[in-house]
């Protein structure tokens, strides 16, 4: 377990250095053309669709990451929907739970709101990110710590070696963001997504879960863009509304997981 340990651990730096170069130079030359040191919407936009298209490149392009028409062939389509269904039956229990934990900082949250307030802020948080993120920490660093390469292919793990895998990718997840209000989140999804990979051997259920989580995101934005707002606000300062809503979103999210059990499978 080492190996595949110090190969992730690789694999995650290598996407902050990516990240940060791509910032940098992004900035540079905007300062250049602009003249201002001011970071603006349309600069962060560019340097998340840049960065996105980097690691994309870069991951694909040295093999570390594999992707595979395979799995569309075994033609799982309801495993893309439950996944979809998953992400929206977690929203807001998953707010519910954040809500009821220690405060955490938020530091990023200015750029957060300059992303999502943009309508092109959507090709990168709606569509690049999830497609980079999905290579980069289930089709590579997840694969490796499954011990999936060439030699073997996907061959079928034990969960007792299987779950501390993914907990581990689940970790590396959530500290990438390098922003602790999103790491609870990051975590718990990071193991759903490690569970859909584990069991299917592709990414597009990863894909769809995560193209759902943020989509929503920007759509709640635009919805209600007050950040401070709490799901007490939302349900007119309700407390039993609340706990409904949370009831009957588990009621969602848990078949979707059941469903989600009963149809994955992995390509032959």
């Amino acid at each position: 377990m080492k190996k595949p340990i110090i190969s992730a651990f690789v694999y995650a730096l290598v996407f902050l250095a990516i990240q940060g170069v791509a910032g940098v130079l992004v900035h540079l030359i905007w300062q250049q053309v602009l003249g201002s040191t001011d970071i603006t919407v349309i600069e962060l936009v560019v340097s998340m669709v840049v960065f996105s298209v980097m690691v994309i490149a870069v991951f694909l392009g040295a093999r570390w990451a594999e992707v595979s028409p395979r799995w569309m062939a075994t033609k799982q389509w309801f495993v893309l929907v439950w996944a979809v269904i998953a992400a929206l039956g977690m929203i807001i229990p998953m707010t519910w739970l954040q809500e009821n934990m220690p405060e955490l900082p938020n530091w990023i949250e200015d750029q957060q709101e300059m992303l999502l307030g943009d309508y092109w802020g959507y090709l990168a948080i709606g569509l690049l990110a999830p497609l980079a993120e999905e290579i980069v920490f289930r089709g590579a660093i997840l694969r490796s710590l499954l011990g999936w390469n060439k030699t073997n292919g996907q061959q079928p793990i034990a969960n007792s070696h299987a779950f501390p895998a993914i907990i581990i990718s689940a970790l590396f997840f959530a500290l990438v963001h390098m922003n602790p209000a999103q790491m609870p989140y990051a975590f718990i999804a990071g193991l759903l997504l490690g569970w859909m990979y584990w069991r299917t051997g592709s990414i597009l259920p990863g894909m769809a879960y995560h193209w759902a989580n943020n989509s929503v995101a920007y759509i709640l934005y635009h919805a209600y863009p007050d950040q401070d707002m709490k799901l007490i606000d939302l349900f007119k300062g309700s407390e039993l509304h609340v706990y409904l809503a949370v009831f009957f979103s588990l009621l969602i999210l848990l078949p979707a997981l059941y469903q989600l059990h009963l149809w994955m499978k992995r390509a032959a």
